[in-house]
């Protein structure tokens, strides 16, 4: 009997879960008239024998119908979803926290002021700053926060854009973080600025269109040959073809390379082409394949004014006439002075007439002197090896001094030359396998340009 309940609790609830169906049960005298017309071999008798079963079933029919719990979990009802619904969305893992940069605001200060803990912003910081360090942090950039649904102040991920088509992240793993950054795949365009100079070469491929700090590589490239100051006549041009690194869809990512750039004085035109070595040495060469770097700027530093030249001269300060041993170039203070050649540092210090003052030994006994600066770059000292172009120190008004300037001097075999006039030995040229691929190179190079002077803006260039 206890099996046979067992059985019945367990399809009587699948059964009430079926459609209902209905029955038209015929009437007494239905029964009467049909029973009538059968046969009597075909009819009942009065009395049938009672089935076995049939008492089994009443005393089921009669008992309360229990459900225990497991049994009840099997025919819990569930909501029908027409076929084509979509599954509801899952509950965020995040909340998220934009931060607009302002000006002054540091990537730390930022975090502290969305709440988050100075343990979890120095942590994760430590790990994002080598992929994004704080300087390239500009107003206008945007930070995306994503904090613990469970605890707004639990920062979990943090997100910067510093350009288009690249991110910059850091994730909270366990108990550390782990940063990555994420590029757009980039396609090289070829584009060309021309421009007349009229207030000096870089504010004229600055308005032209030029990011200036590939305008400021030209002016350095070509100080080797080219006195700005005394050089530019009304009238001179400038040209400049460079790299656009533009996205899949043509948003532009990002500037390149510079890969040519020409400059016409007086009606002569001086080209130079970009040109990496199989050693990876990156220089600027001219048509034949000789080298502008190697030899020394003519003006160390950029945007200067000649202000006094070599030679005899009234001393502004004494009162009285005495060579003057280099030349004086009118800058404001701060300004970066280059080193003019490859060299090693001879001396770093402070001087009473030079004010601070730096002392560079260059190769064939060549030494080059750098005057009344404001203070030295870090990590200038005797014995330091520079390169030609690197910052060594800033303009400034130290020691004899009338006005923010630099005093410069070039040395040959121990005595003072005039820096402006002097020829120094030039370095050698290409030859051979390498100079057969720079010229293949450049030609290439002369091919794609000659597009862009009929009339294209850019053109596509081989993928790097």
């Amino acid at each position: 009997m206890m099996k046979l309940r067992r059985a019945t609790s367990l399809l009587l609830p699948a059964l009430l879960l079926l459609p209902a169906l209905h029955f038209a049960w015929p009437t007494a005298e239905q029964v009467t008239v049909e029973a009538a017309a059968l046969p009597d071999a075909a009819r009942a008798p009065a009395d049938p024998a009672p089935f076995p079963e049939e008492a089994a079933i009443e005393e089921l029919a009669e008992a309360p119908l229990t459900l225990d719990a497991p049994q009840a979990a099997m025919v819990e009802a569930v909501p029908y979803a027409p076929p084509g619904t979509p599954s509801p969305e899952p509950e965020p893992a995040f909340t998220e926290q934009t931060v607009t940069v302002a000006s002054g605001d540091t990537l730390l200060g930022l975090l502290t002021e969305a709440g988050v803990p100075a343990a979890d912003a120095h942590a994760a910081l430590a790990e994002l700053l080598p992929l994004f360090p704080a300087h390239r942090l500009r107003p206008g950039q945007e930070l995306l926060l994503r904090f613990d649904t469970d605890d707004e102040t639990r920062l979990m991920a943090l997100e910067i854009n510093p350009g288009p088509g690249h991110t910059v992240a850091v994730e909270r793993q366990g108990d550390g973080w782990l940063a990555d950054e994420a590029r757009l795949p980039e396609h090289p365009h070829l584009a060309q600025v021309d421009a007349v100079v009229t207030g000096g070469v870089f504010p004229a491929l600055v308005n032209a269109g030029l990011p200036a700090n590939l305008a400021y590589s030209i002016v350095r490239a070509f100080s080797h040959r080219v006195d700005f100051q005394r050089d530019l006549r009304a009238g001179d041009r400038v040209a400049v073809a460079f790299e656009r690194m533009r996205s899949e869809d043509g948003t532009l990512l990002r500037h390149g390379r510079v890969l040519y750039a020409a400059l016409t004085l007086s009606g002569q035109t001086q080209e130079i082409w970009r040109h990496e070595g199989p050693d990876g040495e990156v220089g600027w060469y001219d048509a034949a394949g000789r080298p502008l770097a190697g030899g020394f700027l003519r003006t160390p530093l950029n945007g200067a004014r000649m202000s006094s030249g070599y030679g005899m001269r009234r001393h502004p300060i004494l009162g009285y006439n005495r060579m003057h041993r280099g030349v004086d170039f009118a800058a404001p203070t701060g300004t970066p002075i280059y080193a003019a050649s490859d060299g090693v540092v001879h001396s770093v210090r402070r001087e009473r007439g030079y004010g601070n003052v730096i002392r560079i030994r260059h190769p064939n006994n060549v030494l080059t002197l750098y005057a009344h600066l404001s203070r030295f770059a870090p990590g200038m000292a005797a014995g330091t090896r520079v390169r030609q172009g690197q910052i060594i120190g800033r303009v400034g008004s130290t020691g004899m001094s009338t006005g923010p300037h630099l005093h410069y001097e070039l040395h040959v075999n121990g005595q003072a030359v005039n820096p402006a006039t002097s020829r120094l030995p030039a370095p050698p040229a290409l030859a051979g396998r390498a100079l057969l691929q720079y010229q293949t190179a450049r030609t290439d190079l002369n091919r794609q340009r000659a597009r862009l002077a009929r009339g294209l803006t850019e053109v596509a260039l081989a993928p790097q």
